[in-house]
Formats: structure tokens, C-alpha cells, sequence
């Protein structure tokens, strides 16, 4: 009888972004402070008046290794 190999269903991208505990980030979770702030501008002023906050979240992202 052959020996059997066991390959993981779903293996994790090596170029995901590993947060501080070991885990790999997950684009909703990284960079709640300017998440919240981005957030809370678009709802009470709409997106157009929030570009400078919409910017700065992309880049906290960019910043932690997301291709966005």
C-alpha cells in the first residue's frame, strides 16, 4: 500500500500580511482607526467629501502589504 499525502484544501497566499499575532490580516480588520474615520465621514457626509480619509485608509493598507 502507498503511503498517502495530505495537501491542505485552501493553502494560505504566502504575500498575505501577518498581524501582530501570527494570524494572516484580513483586509476588514486592518486599520480600524482610519477604517472608523473613513467610515463615519462617508456616513454623515457622503463619499465625495471624504476623499482625503478614503486616501489614507487605502494607504494604511498598502502600508501593511494589501494590493489595493
Amino acid at each position: 500500500m502507498a503511503p498517502t499525502t495530505v495537501v491542505p484544501a485552501t493553502p494560505a497566499p504566502s504575500n498575505v500580511p501577518i498581524g501582530k499575532d501570527g494570524k494572516p490580516l484580513k483586509p476588514c480588520c486592518a486599520c480600524p482607526e482610519t477604517k472608523k474615520a473613513r467610515d463615519s465621514c462617508v456616513f454623515n457626509n457622503g463619499e465625495e467629501n471624504c476623499l482625503d480619509l478614503i486616501k489614507a485608509h487605502q494607504q494604511c493598507l498598502r502600508d501593511l502589504g494589501f494590493k489595493i
